[in-house]
Formats: structure tokens, C-alpha cells, sequence
């Protein structure tokens, strides 16, 4: 049976990326480096070129193989928080150095990556079958108006405070 991993293309910094992603995430390691062998187009031969990584123990595969594709927010990770704290600490970290913040819990990091900072809460109150509609439709609403998200203010909303 295969085994289905995200492959992310670098213009030259899969390893610099990996190397940040796996100092932000536990459960997280670089796995494998493949210099990059002769005649390759856009890459110096020697040089870091694909890197095989384990992101909170999924695995990832990225590549420095020069600028002819780049990585767009159509595909983004998703990062499950359990408390403002943790959506605080992970925002502040792939901001570091360069990163851009989007909307709704949406940030792009330094390297061009899109991710999804969000709390687990957010199901609860905008997904679950058991939710309020009328609270789904305010915590909702309340989400749009973000950048970072906020926990403390999606309940107020869903409460209607």
C-alpha cells in the first residue's frame, strides 16, 4: 500500500525550511538530505536537494530545485490548537524572520508555506452537529474579522456577547 505525504517545492531553501519547520513542531526530525547529483537544471551540484522530514510525525518531502514552480496558499498545513497559548506560540513562530500574516488564522511563513493556525474550539462551535446555528453563523462571522484567532472572542460571539 502507498503512502500519501506532502511534496513542497523550494526555489534553493527546502533544507533552511525544514530545518525551521522541524525547530517549531515536536515530534519532528529531519530524516534524510540527497545532495543534488550532476546536470541538474537550477541546482549547483552538491547542494541540498531533496529533504525528507517528519512534521509532528507526518512525513514531508521537500525539494531546492530552482524557481520554476512556487508554493501558493491552495495548499496550506493546518495546525489543530488546543488553547490560545499554543495558537500564540505556533503564530509567532512561523511569523519570525519574514512571515506575513493573512486572515482567519491564515499566515504564510518567510519560506512562502501557507498555514492554518486554528483552535480545535472552532469545530466545536462552527462544525459540530450539536452547535447552535444562529451561534455557528455569529462565531462564524466573528471569525471572518480576524487575522490571528482569537478563542476568548469566537465563544463570546457564539454566545452572542
Amino acid at each position: 500500500m502507498g503512502i500519501v505525504h506532502p511534496f513542497l517545492w523550494y526555489s534553493d531553501t527546502a533544507l533552511e525550511a525544514a530545518e525551521f519547520y522541524v525547530s517549531v513542531f515536536p515530534n519532528s526530525r529531519i530524516v534524510n538530505v540527497v545532495q543534488a547529483p550532476a546536470d541538474m537544471p537550477d541546482v549547483k551540484k552538491g547542494d541540498p536537494f531533496v529533504v525528507e522530514f517528519e512534521l509532528d510525525g507526518q512525513r514531508v518531502e521537500a525539494i531546492s530545485a530552482g524557481p520554476s514552480l512556487k508554493l501558493n496558499a491552495a495548499f496550506s498545513f493546518v495546525v489543530d490548537c488546543e488553547d490560545q497559548a499554543e495558537i500564540d506560540r505556533y503564530w509567532d513562530a512561523l511569523l519570525a524572520d519574514g512571515g506575513k500574516e493573512v486572515a482567519c488564522g491564515w499566515l504564510e511563513d518567510r519560506f512562502g508555506l501557507s498555514w492554518q493556525i486554528v483552535p480545535r474550539k472552532l469545530q466545536e462551535l462552527t462544525l459540530s452537529k450539536d452547535a447552535d446555528p444562529e451561534g455557528a453563523a455569529r462565531a462564524t462571522a466573528a471569525m471572518l474579522q480576524m487575522v490571528k484567532l482569537d478563542i476568548a472572542q469566537l465563544e463570546a460571539a457564539y454566545r452572542g456577547e
